[in-house]
């Protein structure tokens, strides 16, 4: 059964209402069992509000598994914008088609100049990102992108529209081994409102991607939602059903987690709805959730927080982040998809790190347990 008809069985108003109406008592006695094993079931409790007064005690759970597991690194990567094309209206996004704003995506210069500057920061892990615009960033131009970058890194992610099985494999074969593809909400209704116009707004084509990505082989797959655009608690619920999912039928694929919270763009109105501890609760229920699963966090997050969430379960953090084509290389402005928080330089990062007793590493290790 493909995953769109078990979430089709699941109404969210009802599993919503599941969250809400857990109690002190179902929290403490997920926490109470002496192996810890959390199931989908619950996963209600430690999302509900009434988990709030057990944090502490989540996060000092979440920090040893993520020890047991990951030991003490940190994998730093950098996202490399190509483009800031698109066809899509999303209402949340500053490179959304209605928005007036310069448009660019890089020819072969403009694409080394960054992959130059980034270097010389450091890193050797490293994402693209393009929008969505198949005229001009076609499956042709991302294909070319990664061949062009290939020599440079060790490690090459990808963050960009959809595709079929067969375009997915293509790139697996150049050198791609993780494909990050956001559901941006799992609410049907929301999806269509904040997703009026063009081909991202095929809710279920986005739905169905990682299983495309299962069967084209991908090494690992990045999941998440965008936090601000439904009630986050209940958005979790159902992106950890579409784990279990995925980890059932694609089980060669590791999994990662992002936590992307809504952030200031052009044109966008909207504001997150989660507070800093509500965040750190989610981030530590998905490690209580599965001890194996990588999780991520963005400069989209303040300074104090990300050194917190450092020794609290997150694995893997980018550093010195510009979200506009060009960001590295020539300074250009205005066209950013949105406002990043914090903008330490790469190194200030590391050096956090280090303070903390973890090790910061520029490349990914489970590339190198896979060569």
């Amino acid at each position: 059964m493909p995953f769109q008809n078990i979430h089709a069985s699941y109404p969210w108003e009802q599993i919503r209402e599941k969250i809400y109406n857990s109690s002190v008592s179902d929290v403490r006695n997920v926490l109470n069992r002496k192996n810890l094993h959390v199931s989908i079931e619950d996963f209600c409790s430690l999302l509900s509000p009434a988990a709030v007064p057990f944090l502490d005690e989540m996060a000092e759970r979440s920090r040893q598994m993520t020890l047991r597991r990951f030991g003490n690194i940190i994998q730093m990567y950098i996202p490399l914008y190509l483009s800031n094309e698109c066809q899509n209206i999303c209402t949340y996004c500053g490179f959304s088609q209605t928005n007036k704003i310069y448009r660019v995506t890089l020819n072969d210069e403009q694409i080394l100049a960054e992959v130059h500057a980034i270097k010389k920061m450091g890193f050797d892990n490293v994402l693209l990102v393009t929008g969505e615009a198949n005229n001009s960033v076609d499956a042709g131009y991302i294909l070319h992108a990664i061949k062009l970058i290939r020599p440079f890194f060790a490690n090459i992610s990808i963050e960009v529209q959809p595709f079929d099985t067969e375009i997915y494999r293509t790139f697996i074969a150049e050198g791609v081994s993780t494909v990050l593809v956001y559901q941006e909400t799992y609410n049907v209704d929301s999806y269509k409102q904040f997703h009026p116009k063009g081909k991202k707004s095929n809710f279920q084509y986005r739905l169905d991607t990682p299983e495309r990505l299962g069967k084209s082989g991908i090494f690992r797959t990045g999941l998440g939602f965008l936090i601000g655009l439904d009630d986050w608690r209940t958005e979790a619920w159902f992106l950890a059903l579409h784990l279990e999912y995925l980890k059932k039928y694609y089980w060669k694929t590791k999994y990662s987690v992002s936590f992307p919270r809504l952030r200031p763009a052009e044109g966008v109105e909207i504001k997150s709805n989660i507070t800093d501890d509500e965040l750190l609760q989610l981030i530590c229920a998905f490690r209580l959730l599965d001890e194996n699963l990588e999780l991520t966090l963005s400069t989209r997050e303040a300074p104090a927080f990300r050194d917190k969430a450092i020794s609290l379960g997150i694995t893997n953090i980018s550093a010195g982040s510009k979200t506009q084509p060009g960001g590295y290389s020539n300074g250009i402005n205005n066209l950013e998809q949105f406002e990043i928080t914090d903008d330490r330089h790469p190194y200030q990062i590391a050096e956090v790190i280090s303070s903390k007793g973890y090790e910061p590493v520029w490349k990914d290790w489970f590339e190198e347990l896979r060569v």
